[in-house]
């Protein structure tokens, strides 16, 4: 089976700069090859044979870069939208979509199995899959709890904080697309607070391997020391 995979490459990159003032966020490098061609060739290689890639900022600068894909034998077509549409909406302008697909940011770098994440999703028959990562943050301050009087009745000396986060890597079914508003700018979030309030609920898939959204420049660099094209690829 040809499996199908829509990566989300239209937003700004304004938190990436100055690496995105001439450069869209998708084409920035790690290692020898820009972070979407990274996912690209992860992609191929877990059996997906047909990626949409949707297009808005820089778009003609993605579009000459990676072509029809079959410099890398893979086909590859593009939507573009006339407006921001954030990370949902841009999925109604695509009217081949197969029962279900894979839906991606184009800058996250991790050596997720991407066939058993599609193979997970399908076997348990799910509506939407959100891939999810364990962070551990720390507060850099001494945290006070007060009560109602305002007397102090605990402290924490930089605490730390365990909780599941996106991985901006989803699985979906065609089903769902039904629910997002066209020509509308809808993201991730709206359609997670429509599905829940619906009763319609999305289901969390963890994994716990390697994972950075390099959407900030600290993560940036982070990927940058922490890749190793073996690993990946």
């Amino acid at each position: 089976m040809c499996k199908r995979a829509v990566i989300l490459a239209g937003g700004k990159g304004t938190r990436l700069k100055p690496y995105t003032i001439s450069l869209p966020k998708p084409l920035v490098p790690i290692g020898e090859m820009p972070i979407l061609e990274i996912i690209i060739r992860q992609l191929l290689k877990h059996g997906f044979g047909h990626i949409t890639i949707t297009v808005n900022h820089f778009a003609d600068i993605i579009k000459a870069f990676f072509g029809d894909g079959s410099k890398w034998g893979i086909k590859i077509d593009y939507t573009l939208e006339s407006k921001p549409l954030s990370t949902m909406g841009p999925l109604t302008l695509i009217p081949d979509l197969p029962d279900n697909f894979l839906v991606m940011n184009g800058d996250v770098l991790t050596d997720i199995n991407y066939s058993d994440f599609f193979e997970h999703h399908v076997k348990a028959q799910n509506n939407f899959t959100i891939a999810s990562f364990k962070r551990h943050d720390r507060i850099d301050y001494g945290v006070l709890n007060k009560d109602n009087s305002n007397r102090l009745i605990k402290f924490d000396e930089k605490p730390s904080f365990e909780f599941l986060v996106s991985m901006g890597i989803y699985m979906v079914n065609k089903d769902i697309v039904n629910l997002i508003p066209r020509d509308t700018f809808y993201g991730f979030d709206h359609l997670m607070n429509q599905m829940i309030n619906k009763k319609t609920y999305p289901f969390i898939y963890e994994y716990n391997g390697f994972w950075l959204d390099i959407g900030r420049p600290d993560d940036y660099n982070k990927a940058i020391n922490e890749f190793d094209e073996k690993s990946f690829m």
